[in-house]
């Protein structure tokens, strides 16, 4: 059968380097077949690799997902945590800033087809959903409410149910990354990102910022 993928070794290989090559290939796999269609045959030819050696370093296919997970989004979690930790200003700016970075860091990456293919799977392997919601998913929740909770503590947010609307604040942002692995595809009408992820950032904080703080800057995303 005709393999979709490049067969051509697509990175000139080093033994050192020869891990994150194969994460590389398989992260572009997954995102373009998900997971129940990815197979490690395919992920082993577009790295250029036979599959005998993508077993040396991931005997399965879940092993191979799992490292793919945590390679590319276990940092992106880890320097979020220190932004929070660091950051001095209003949490109406890191809040956005949180949003904002997200889409540079994850949504407008292929890292965003991680989500959707997450969004679409997960009921047909629960292993493998209960892996993604422990380290990935629960942990950026809890990011969302250290910030809510930062807001209110500090005066600057109004006091609301934190457990509950991080839900509300993700939502949107999680619609967009669906869309932009769905309906674009399709070419329907795309979302104007710049115009949507301000608009979100404006109603969310109009909801959140208590009201004898002093207004809220209109800055628009890059």
């Amino acid at each position: 059968m005709h393999c979709p993928f490049q067969t051509k070794p697509r990175w000139t290989r080093r033994k050192d380097a020869r891990p994150q090559e194969l994460l590389a290939a398989a992260l572009t796999v997954f995102v373009e077949r998900g997971y129940a269609a990815t197979r490690l045959d395919d992920v082993a030819t577009l790295a250029g690799v036979s599959k005998g050696t993508l077993y040396l370093y991931f005997p399965s296919k879940e092993d191979l997902f799992r490292a793919v997970v945590r390679d590319n989004l276990l940092p992106v979690l880890d320097e979020a945590e220190q932004i929070i930790d660091n950051y001095e200003g209003h949490s109406a700016d890191l809040m956005r800033d949180f949003v904002l970075g997200w889409w540079q860091r994850i949504g407008n990456t292929p890292l965003s087809g991680l989500t959707k293919l997450m969004m679409a799977e997960s009921g047909n392997f629960p292993e493998v959903a209960k892996f993604y919601h422990d380290e990935i998913i629960s942990r950026s929740n809890a990011l969302t409410i250290r910030m809510l909770e930062r807001g209110m503590a500090r005066g600057e947010f109004r006091q609301v149910d934190a457990a509950r609307a991080h839900m509300v604040i993700v939502a949107p942002v999680l619609m967009l990354t669906l869309w932009k692995h769905s309906f674009d595809q399709c070419r329907a009408e795309p979302i104007p990102v710049t115009e949507y992820l301000a608009t979100v950032v404006d109603m969310m904080l109009h909801g959140l910022v208590a009201p004898d703080t002093p207004p809220i800057p209109t800055e628009k995303p890059c």
